[in-house]
């Protein structure tokens, strides 16, 4: 692959990135605010999950990332 095709990589997976923190955040964010309202514990724990899963796939691509520079 040439160097354009390389870039063009690069900026799709740095915006896949930035994509994935933000719907990290969002779902922390969800998570705690239903929580401090007293809301239904059951969605408090699946937004936290999706957190989770979220963060996994965040640091897979981070990783993905870091092996396709060597």
């Amino acid at each position: 692959a040439g160097p354009e095709c390389r870039g063009v990589m690069a900026l799709f997976a740095n915006v896949l990135l930035v994509g994935v923190v933000i719907a990290v955040a969002v779902a922390l964010v969800l998570g705690v605010v239903n929580m401090l309202r007293g809301g239904d514990p059951a969605r408090s724990q699946r937004l936290m999950r999706w957190r989770v899963g979220l963060q996994a796939l965040a640091l897979v691509i981070i990783v993905a990332m870091l092996l396709s520079r060597r």
